[in-house]
């Protein structure tokens, strides 16, 4: 199993949001079924989003840009919001 295989697998068959303020929305609408933050993600983003106790939440271990490079895109890239996972198994990051 393979972290970033199973998010580049979720992102391309699954519903994924990328971005703080679209995960905050996500969050607070309780669509998000899992939330990966970047190791370097805003303090204050990362207390508001821990706050949410029903919630799982990945840290990868890498900064916003290497997390940016893991999904494929161009650019930076704090926060990710799992709403559907697809045909990946980025759920069974899940630890209990």
């Amino acid at each position: 199993m393979d972290f970033n295989d199973s998010l580049r697998r979720a992102l391309k068959t699954g519903s994924v949001i990328l971005g703080p303020n679209n995960t905050k929305k996500c969050v607070n609408d309780g669509r998000a079924q899992m939330i990966i933050l970047a190791g370097n993600c805003a303090k204050d983003l990362k207390t508001k989003i821990i706050a949410n106790e029903n919630l799982f939440i990945h840290t990868f271990e890498g900064s916003s840009a290497a997390l940016g490079r893991a999904c494929g895109k161009p650019f930076a890239v704090s926060t990710i919001a799992i709403i559907n996972p697809g045909e990946s198994d980025i759920l069974s990051f899940k630890r209990p």
